[in-house]
Order: structure tokens, then C-alpha cells, then sequence
């Protein structure tokens, strides 16, 4: 009777309890539980880490500044040989190394001679380099950069242009609507190449587009460049022909008449330029002119281990004498072609 009482009692302090509002229906009990459930998902849902990051050293606008390379397990790397060309496996996407943010002047680029071979200011005549303003045009008017893993042979005689190649990376245009980071590495479509003959050497020029643009998925070669970035290719042309004239160098020349070619001959000279830096970081010896030092390619007698790596980035310069940047940077170069 008693265990009677007792479940009545407790069965009517909770009907009250429910009323008052001080226990939850069972309904209200659910949608607590679905929406804890809800926010769990949200607090579990994968990160997407970087793959890639940088580290400076040294001073901003000095000589002594270089930008370091790291993957994602936080080894030091070198973003011209540990950094896959391909960025997926039916290899029909590439990572691209960025060099100059568009709108800007520096002359930034993947250091050759030095060990990793950290992104670095180009130096002329002791000075810092930076690109002249040619109108209408403000700094480069394109995301500018690398392919890693890349290298234009230069006892190679390119037989599409009759001239050897430049000894650098293949470099890259990356037209999408986005301002990139110096020291991104972003995963592009090839869209096609012009080839600048640059003081007698063959320097590609390769086209593309970040994958994540929102233009990407309409823009498959050439000829679509055209169509939705209309005056963009001329402008290109155009902007590598007199870029060098306020430096009182000549104009630059272009192979084909300037024309650009498709996205199959473009990854065809990727191609090959990925074959000839498999040779260079493979070959035996030193080379004066571009360090192969890496901590990826097993077979390279160059490859050093991650804790030498590390090293490298700990005894890099700091600090470095900082020079003043004129205002004559911002001036406006009025060319104008023969």
C-alpha cells in the first residue's frame, strides 16, 4: 500500500513539475537531444588542414628576407623539389607555387642557389628589384608564380621555338578572381601557354586557373579564356613585351607571333619539364647554378634528413638592413610599341 502511495506521489510531483515547466516533455526532450546531437556533428566535423606553410626569416625589404617552406607534419621543405608537381592522382591538376600576388611589385622568386630553396627578393645592382607600373597596368596583373618539380633545361634547344630553356622552374599565370598570398600553393587547372623569348631563351609562360574559382569549372582551355576574361590575353602579351622597357632593356619578343597555345601543349611541355627536373635532382655531383638539396626524393643523392632541414631554417639569416622602398616604385610608365 504503502509502494503505492509512494508511486502516485512521484508520478503527480512530476505532472506538476511538467506543468510548472521545471521537467521537459518528452517531446522537448528530443529536440534537446537531436539538437546536442546536431551541435556534437558540428564540433566533430573534419578540418581541413593546410597541406603547406611558410616561415619568414629575415627582414621585410632587406636582402636578408627569405621565405621558408613546411608540410604539414612541420618538416622544412623545399618548394621546388618536395612539392608534388601533380596535385591529384589522374594528374590533371597541378600546384602551383605563388611567387608575386597580382597588384604587387616585388620581384619575388623561388631562390635557386640556396639550400631548400626558399621564395626570395630578386637583387639588381645590389638593390632590391621591383617590376615597373607600364600603363594601364599596376605591378602583375595576374597571380605569378611556379610549377614545382619543374625545370626548363637550358641545354635543351626547345624545337618549337629554336631556343634553349631559361634554367628555372616553368612559371605560371594564375588568372581567377582571387589575390593570392606570396608563399600559397594552389591546386590550378592548365588552361594553355604563351612562350616569351626572353634575351634568346625560351621562358614559358604556362595559363591557368585555381580549381576553387568560381569560373574554373566553364574554363577548360584557351580559346574559353577568351570568353570569360575578355582583353586578358592581349593584356598578357602585351604586359611581358614592355614590362622590361623602363629598365632600358629592349622589348621582349614572343614565339608564335604571341599566340597562345591549347591546354594539350601546354601540359605536354609540363611534361617535359617535369622529366627534365627528374634528371637534375637525380644527376650525380653539384651543381653551381641550383641547389637540389630536398627531404623527399629517396633516390637523389642530395636528399638530407628532416632534422638537417631544420637546421637550414634555424641558421637562416634574421634581421638584415632594411631599405627604404621609394615612392618612385608607384610611377606610371607611359610605353608605347613601334
Amino acid at each position: 500500500m504503502l509502494a503505492e502511495i509512494t508511486r502516485s506521489s512521484f508520478y503527480a510531483s512530476r505532472a506538476v513539475a511538467r506543468l510548472s515547466g521545471l521537467i521537459p516533455t518528452s517531446s522537448a526532450v528530443l529536440t534537446n537531444s537531436s539538437r546536442h546531437i546536431q551541435i556534437e556533428q558540428k564540433r566533430t566535423k573534419p578540418f581541413k588542414m593546410a597541406l603547406y606553410e611558410t616561415v619568414e626569416k629575415g627582414a621585410k625589404n632587406s636582402t636578408s628576407y627569405s621565405l621558408y617552406f613546411k608540410n604539414k607534419c612541420g618538416n622544412v621543405i623545399s618548394p621546388m623539389h618536395d612539392i608534388p608537381l601533380y596535385a591529384n592522382e589522374e594528374k590533371t591538376t597541378y600546384n602551383m607555387v605563388v611567387e608575386v600576388p597580382r597588384w604587387t611589385n616585388a620581384k619575388m622568386e623561388i631562390s635557386l642557389k640556396t639550400p631548400l630553396n626558399p621564395i626570395k627578393q630578386d637583387i639588381k645592382k645590389g638593390k632590391l628589384r621591383f617590376v615597373a607600373n607600364c600603363f594601364p597596368h599596376k605591378g602583375y596583373i595576374w597571380n605569378y608564380g611556379a610549377l614545382p618539380q619543374t625545370w626548363e633545361n637550358p641545354d635543351h634547344i626547345e624545337p618549337s621555338t629554336g631556343c634553349k630553356g631559361d634554367n628555372d622552374p616553368i612559371d605560371v599565370i594564375e588568372i581567377g578572381y582571387r589575390v593570392a598570398k606570396r608563399g600559397d600553393v594552389l591546386k590550378v587547372k592548365v588552361l594553355g601557354t604563351i612562350a616569351l623569348i626572353d634575351e634568346g631563351e625560351t621562358d614559358w609562360k604556362i595559363i591557368a586557373i585555381d580549381v576553387n574559382d568560381p569560373l574554373a569549372s566553364k574554363v577548360n582551355d584557351i580559346a574559353d579564356v577568351d570568353q570569360y576574361f575578355p582583353g586578358l590575353l592581349r593584356a598578357t602579351v602585351e604586359w611581358f613585351k614592355i614590362y622590361k622597357i623602363p629598365d632600358g632593356k629592349p622589348e621582349n619578343q614572343f614565339a608564335f607571333n604571341g599566340d597562345a597555345k591549347n591546354a594539350d601543349f601546354a601540359t605536354t611541355i609540363i611534361a617535359e619539364t617535369h622529366k627534365f627536373w627528374q634528371n637534375l635532382v637525380h644527376q650525380s655531383g653539384v651543381s653551381s647554378s641550383i641547389s637540389t638539396t630536398n627531404i623527399t626524393n629517396r633516390n637523389s643523392e642530395h636528399v638530407i634528413a628532416k632534422e638537417e632541414a631544420a637546421k637550414l631554417l634555424s641558421e637562416a639569416p634574421e634581421g638584415g638592413q632594411v631599405e627604404e622602398v621609394s615612392d618612385t616604385v608607384d610611377t606610371w610608365h607611359f610605353i608605347h610599341l613601334k
